[in-house]
């Protein structure tokens, strides 16, 4: 019963890290406009996502432009891109094959062993997932933290943390609490396995031991009768 409860939080935590995951990849706010002294018009809003550019003037609708090339975005955003799309990826198999693994399911069969095995390569995918959002997440955040602080950067070219940077590592800690279940999970049931695998042989061993010691052999019967069965020769 336990293991089946970390099996459905598992899948539930690795299923919003997976939507979540992909909401990172597509949103455009990871950096924000700062609205610092006076020379930011403060009526003016701009996002940069990995995929496009967004700009909001008052009283304007928001207009969103996708980069021309890969080459207009910066170091820390271009090497963000090619991780958040292998993190969807491989979040996206996790979820697929945690699914497969589920006590629930029968496209394995019934055997429990395979399903831990396969239970145990998701929750690895999860949080090898959770290691991969990490990382651009944390590292567009220090870029955008250190050039706010530095003195020598415009003020115009300033920007602030995004939503998208929040959210993703809200996923990144989904994705790895979900990898740390279905590996408890896996532990738990190898535990309860080699449990109910012990106790049987146990219990044999010392079933036949006492009928052993209990029903002597016919053969000794016969010897211990014989003495008692011979009859005394007449005169």
């Amino acid at each position: 019963m336990a293991t089946y409860i970390l099996q459905i939080a598992g899948l539930m935590f690795g299923g919003v890290g997976m939507v979540g995951t992909l909401a990172v990849t597509i949103m455009p706010q990871w950096r924000v406009s700062a609205f610092i002294e006076s020379n930011i018009v403060i009526f003016e809003n701009l996002w940069e996502g990995l995929w496009m550019n967004c700009m909001r003037h008052a009283n304007i609708r928001m207009q969103c432009k996708v980069y021309d090339s890969l080459l207009a975005l910066s170091p820390d955003l271009q090497a963000s891109r090619g991780l958040m799309c292998a993190a969807s990826v491989l979040s996206f198999l996790a979820f697929m094959t945690a699914i497969v693994g589920m006590k629930c399911t029968r496209c394995t069969g019934d055997d429990e062993k395979v399903k831990g095995h396969i239970l145990l390569t998701a929750g690895i995918i999860f949080i090898v997932t959770g290691i991969l959002v990490l990382i651009p997440v944390s590292w567009v955040a220090n870029s955008i933290i250190r050039d706010f602080y530095n003195p020598i950067v415009n003020v115009a070219q300033k920007r602030e943390l995004g939503e998208a940077l929040y959210i993703g590592w809200t996923t990144s800690l989904l994705l790895i609490a979900a990898g740390t279940l279905f590996c408890c999970g896996f532990c738990c049931t190898e535990k309860s396995s080699s449990y109910r695998y012990s106790i049987p042989s146990h219990r044999t061993t010392q079933k036949s031991y006492h009928m052993e010691k209990k029903s002597p052999s016919v053969y000794s019967k016969r010897e211990q009768d014989g003495g008692c069965s011979k009859k005394t020769p007449r005169k």
